[in-house]
């Protein structure tokens, strides 16, 4: 990819990022957005240019460095989105943005003046790595007290700055370097209670976290699985679990669609005697006054 492809499509995901955020909340940063957020955008690309942005494809582009461009459609789409034409429209409307940029790389400094800025950053860069902390979890189900080997998300929490998002690996374990001493991450399992962990690098215990398993997910498999003959008494169970005003969303397989429950519905959808919701998995799930408010599941 040139320079002046990469200058324009950062300047594209920002325009997306500006066109997202003036009808809903979520990082300035296109690159920050995870989980729902991501969901969210592709409703919101969908209802304004009926294309789509599988989720693949978002992690590819928008929040890793692309050796190359997505192909000319989907930068058709994300410039409709933005509000121009197509992509060429978007890159003639911001063709100033790009002349100003090469004008300015185009004024060399002096080779001295290049030593005096380059050789410090270098000194500084060597410090910070050499006084970097290493800090290395691995989640247990408290209850089993086996390592949890499903994908357990992880937010470290960074004051004055944007939380970083990290996932397990098949040990259930993560790793991540800082220079603080101490460090704080939420941890959010679909089986498990979410929950914040605050830790010091000098920690007796610092690589084990124990994790409460979250019952309510685990009834909600339990009902999706279980053999129940008596079905008044299972929806009653579920209308006491379920809010009134949940939110809850089925997710397709490879990002093919989203659909939207009721609570009747997804209650109906429980009872049902099927052996496709035996695949159920709960991608997330939020709670309030002891009542599930929101709920996002996939069927394999």
């Amino acid at each position: 990819m040139t320079e002046t492809n990469l200058h324009h499509f950062n300047l594209l995901k920002a325009k997306v990022a500006e066109t997202f955020l003036e009808e809903h909340h979520a990082s300035r940063h296109i690159g920050d957005w995870k989980g729902e957020e991501i969901v969210a955008f592709q409703e919101d690309l969908f209802n304004k240019t009926k294309g789509r942005i599988s989720e693949k494809s978002f992690y590819t582009y928008f929040k890793n460095k692309p050796k190359n461009l997505p192909r000319i459609d989907a930068l058709n789409l994300l410039s409709q989105y933005g509000g121009y034409d197509n992509w060429q429209d978007f890159k003639g409307g911001n063709l100033g943005l790009v002349e100003e940029k090469e004008d300015k790389k185009k004024k060399n400094f002096p080779p001295v003046l290049w030593i005096a800025i380059i050789v410090p950053i270098l000194i500084i860069l060597f410090i910070q790595t050499m006084d970097k902390n290493t800090f290395t979890f691995c989640m247990v189900d408290e209850d089993k007290n086996e390592a949890i080997t499903e994908t357990v998300d992880i937010k470290i929490l960074q004051p004055d700055q944007s939380p970083v998002y990290l996932k397990t690996d098949a040990t259930g374990c993560f790793t991540y370097e800082t220079d603080a001493e101490k460090i704080s991450f939420v941890v959010q399992s679909p089986y498990h209670k979410t929950d914040t962990i605050t830790r010091s690098i000098d920690g007796s215990e610092n690589s084990t976290v124990k994790l409460s398993v979250d019952d309510y997910t685990l009834m909600l498999k339990y009902y999706s699985t279980g053999n129940f003959k008596d079905v008044e008494k299972r929806q009653e169970q579920l209308q006491n679990l379920i809010a009134n005003n949940a939110q809850i969303y089925q997710v397709y397989p490879n990002n093919t669609g989203i659909e939207l429950y009721s609570k009747t519905d997804f209650i109906q959808k429980l009872t049902l005697p099927t052996s496709t919701l035996k695949n159920i998995q709960i991608l997330n799930k939020t709670y309030e006054n002891g009542k599930l408010v929101k709920l996002k599941f996939l069927i394999k």
